[in-house]
């Protein structure tokens, strides 16, 4: 669904143009009034150029989860400088919409094509995200390592909760 892409990308481009935050369109299908975690990726010319999103839902609607996660994806990420108005014409943005994370018990239940992971560290509190089918983490091992990386936990000196969730990707 295209609506879905539009929404963030017209976010993103009347923030940075104007410094507002888009008001959500009047006329948007039923399934936007619904709550769930998102994830708003932005790409310029095929690369990445942002990314950031929520697990769980933290607004009224899946409408304004899109465009505050697209806007915070455009200006937020720590690894890239804010998105210029220059820029706007080349970039693409990617929704992904999450399913409530579930325990995993037993990471054979783990599918890094089918699943993304959340982990959280027991005793740190640490924590990290990585969203299903990501370039090269093709196994479960590798996409546990990257997590795990990415949240600053020794798995040697912590023990871990990992939960699993699906997205469906626009």
């Amino acid at each position: 669904m295209k609506l879905y892409c539009n929404l963030a990308k017209q976010a993103v481009e009347k923030y940075i143009r104007k410094g507002e935050i888009l008001n959500i369109p009047k006329k948007l299908p039923a399934e936007f009034k619904k709550k769930a975690g998102v994830f708003v990726t932005i790409y310029k010319t095929g690369k990445l150029r942002g990314c950031i999103g929520t697990y769980l839902p933290t607004k009224k609607n899946l409408a304004q989860e899109i465009i505050d996660n697209a806007i915070m994806a455009a200006t937020k990420d720590w690894r890239f400088p804010p998105i210029s108005e220059v820029e706007l014409p080349n970039i693409e943005c990617e929704v992904s919409v999450l399913s409530e994370p579930k325990l995993v018990k037993d990471i054979k239940e783990l599918n890094p094509k089918k699943f993304g992971i959340l982990i959280k560290g027991q005793t740190s509190g640490r924590s990290a995200l990585l969203l299903p089918d990501l370039d090269g983490l093709d196994t479960v091992e590798k996409q546990l390592f990257a997590c795990c990386q990415k949240a600053g936990i020794d798995l040697e000196m912590e023990s871990i909760s990992i939960f699993s969730f699906q997205t469906k990707r626009y």
